[in-house]
């Protein structure tokens, strides 16, 4: 499993993430969901490390990546906090533009990253992204019955 990558503790200012790279040329950056780590990403990873440098970090609060305080309004766990921990991840390893990948609630944190630092993301995926307000207006009883 992810052959050939190295596996760090990079710290990234406001949290300290737990990282495997690895491969060489255009780098990518892979964003697991929930309740997820980066091993979501162990047969993807070798593949495109054949031509991309591969960065595949658990996210704050997930896996050995830190789980620093929420803060009053939990935004220490938010889209935000996690896009900025992506990019000064991504400078602390030499990577100032980049493309993305995300999956599930990754998915939603690429998104944020796009829409915060576009001058840092060259290309964007979202994989399996469920539209949070329209899910939630739709768990009712009924829903959490059939769960």
């Amino acid at each position: 499993m992810f052959d050939g990558f190295t596996l760090d503790r990079i710290d990234v200012g406001t949290a300290t993430l737990r990282v495997r790279h690895g491969g060489s040329g255009p780098p990518i950056v892979l964003l697991h969901g929930h309740p997820r780590t980066h091993v979501t990403w162990q047969h993807v990873a070798p593949a495109l490390a054949a031509e991309h440098t591969v960065v595949c970090p658990d996210l704050r609060g997930y896996g050995r990546s830190s789980k620093p305080p929420a803060g009053d309004d939990f935004s220490g766990y938010g889209k935000r906090a996690m896009a900025g921990d992506i990019v000064a991840l991504m400078a602390r390893l030499g990577h100032e533009r980049f493309a993305v990948a995300g999956h599930d609630r990754g998915c939603y944190v690429a998104m944020r990253l796009a829409l915060d630092h576009p001058s840092a993301v060259s290309h964007l995926a979202v994989l399996d992204g469920v539209p949070i307000g329209e899910a939630l207006a739709r768990a009712d009883a009924r829903f959490a019955a059939r769960w």
